[in-house]
């Protein structure tokens, strides 16, 4: 699952080797922390996502539940800072990729 908020982008599957927790990854350093505040983080530097914590399901849908009864704002694009240029124009790439598959 991907989770993209506007200060934070994460990929959430399964731990293959615990049912009880759940592999947070990040592509950038403190995205995982930015949602989980207590998280255990750690680098690997030969995977696709290299910020990894594992954290319990529990944990990760409490989280998450979090963020989303915390949105104050009403278009998320504009809800992603300005000063961060990387984020913000990988965004609109996301956003105009998947503009194209609408019908």
């Amino acid at each position: 699952m991907w989770i993209v908020l506007n200060n934070s982008f994460l990929s959430i599957v399964k731990n293959r080797n615990n049912e009880n927790e759940l592999l947070v990854r990040a592509r950038v350093k403190g995205d995982i922390e930015k949602v989980f505040s207590n998280a255990e983080t750690f680098e690997d530097i030969n995977a696709d996502y290299k910020y990894r914590s594992y954290i319990k399901r529990k944990d990760v849908a409490s989280a998450i539940s979090r963020e989303l009864i915390n949105i104050d704002y009403d278009n998320f694009k504009s809800s992603v800072s300005k000063d961060d240029n990387i984020r913000s124009n990988a965004y609109m790439n996301v956003w105009s990729a998947l503009h194209k598959i609408q019908s």
